[in-house]
């Protein structure tokens, strides 16, 4: 099972944004920093989310597990469902490329356990 640790950050509400994810898999890691341009820290959690899928899908990962620390991420994937308009279209994209994955699975973390996703998804916001 692949393990993905994944965070978005936004340098204001919006603001200039980006997307960091970090990968174990078989004691391998990997550490992506992907400016988003200017966003919100919400749509940022949301497009991390649809980046590590799109990372894990070119990679071949069958069995992934995806942890995060946005309440409103994981429990959107969870319930399939988004309360606001704005990130509708996201989920929708992250259920696509999540029911293309043969076994995929969600988990809300504290931040104190997703500190490298943290650190690259800040990282990234300096990148744009």
């Amino acid at each position: 099972m692949v393990e993905v640790y994944i965070d978005g950050a936004s340098a204001g509400d919006p603001g200039a944004s980006g997307a960091g994810i970090f990968i174990k898999n078989n004691g391998q890691t990997e550490a992506f920093s992907i400016p988003l341009g200017i966003m919100s820290n919400h749509e940022a959690e949301f497009h991390a989310l649809i980046k590590s899928l799109e990372i894990c899908l070119e990679r071949g990962y069958s069995i992934v597990s995806v942890r995060s620390d946005s309440l409103a991420v994981v429990g959107a994937v969870e319930k399939e469902h988004a309360r606001n308009d704005k990130y509708k279209k996201l989920l929708a994209n992250a259920l696509k490329l999540a029911s293309e994955i043969e076994l995929f699975f969600i988990k809300w973390i504290p931040s104190k356990q997703n500190k490298q996703a943290d650190q690259l998804a800040r990282q990234a916001i300096h990148l744009n």
